[in-house]
């Protein structure tokens, strides 16, 4: 009989291409993976991959097998969510991954609740982008995804995969005290400022670039914290998510943006374990974590 977990290594080095990948994705060592495989290879008496450069490439044989472990993976999810709705327990392991806003204004409620209200539930969380979420959970190495989705450049959601929305979350230009833009504007009355952005590549940055063609961020930083301290140096504007910010620091306030930058906080699982009760109490513990984020966000509108 084919071990199980060697299936897994299989599968994860067909989804990333390399030994390092798969390892990070199973939280093992690339030396661990090489072993699975190998054993894996004696076990079937097949060659199941062999070396492209750097990365590894299947050969038929495990192009097949690597196939029939997708297939086998998703049952056995369905199973152990199928047993755990029939006990009605929270238990086990729940990875989550999770953009980094959410990981700083909503995970640490959510995740202390769980853990207060279920001690039998052993939780992992993985900071990513959200296409990269989304791909994590296709592919079955994280449990449940907290994704922001912009409707300009939606997520695309494949097949065998749900999704709740948490909430909508709205931006505002945020400009140094004494700019020339108060109370509401439009983002073509910003056109032509020096802006403040983050990286390519993050949904924000394409955002802002398909909304104003033409602008590139002149300042393109990693975090909305540094964001707002070079907006508040006065050296130029961003467009900030309220729920990537506090309160605003000093030097600095927001314009409002009309049409409002409207961006959708999605939560995505796999179908086939959409009856595990630790899903359900995830999104319960996550919209117990929005709605007090709302609450302060509101206090500090007023």
């Amino acid at each position: 009989m084919i071990d199980l977990g060697r299936l897994r290594a299989l599968h994860a080095v067909a989804s990333y291409g390399t030994v390092l990948a798969a390892g990070q994705a199973l939280h093992c060592t690339p030396s661990a993976i090489s072993q699975q495989i190998g054993k894996l290879e004696r076990e079937t008496g097949s060659s199941l991959v062999e070396k492209d450069g750097r990365r590894l490439r299947l050969t038929e044989a495990g192009r097949l097998l690597a196939d029939h472990a997708e297939r086998v993976l998703t049952s056995l999810d369905e199973a152990e969510a199928a047993l755990a709705a029939h006990r009605d327990t929270v238990t086990g392991r729940l990875t989550v991954s999770t953009f980094a806003t959410a990981c700083r204004a909503l995970l640490p409620h959510a995740l202390r609740t769980l853990t207060a209200d279920h001690p039998g539930l052993s939780i992992s969380v993985i900071e990513v982008n959200p296409h990269e979420g989304v791909e994590m959970l296709r592919r079955g190495h994280v449990d449940l995804a907290v994704l922001d989705d912009w409707p300009e450049v939606a997520l695309r959601y494949p097949d065998g995969v749900s999704k709740a929305t948490l909430g909508e979350d709205h931006a505002d230009l945020i400009v140094p005290s004494g700019h020339r833009l108060i109370g509401e504007a439009t983002l073509e009355d910003a056109r032509h400022e020096r802006w403040i952005g983050v990286r390519a590549g993050d949904v924000c940055y394409e955002y802002l670039i398909r909304s104003l063609p033409g602008v590139i961020p002149d300042f393109q930083v990693g975090e909305f914290e540094t964001q707002l301290t070079l907006i508040a140096a006065g050296l130029g504007v961003g467009l900030i998510p309220r729920l990537a910010r506090a309160e605003l620091p000093p030097g600095t306030r927001a314009v409002r943006i009309n049409p409002t930058p409207t961006r959708r906080v999605v939560l995505a699982w796999r179908d086939s374990a959409a009856a595990r009760p630790a899903i359900r109490a995830a999104e319960q513990a996550l919209r117990e974590a929005w709605k007090l984020n709302r609450e302060r966000q509101e206090l500090l509108v007023r």
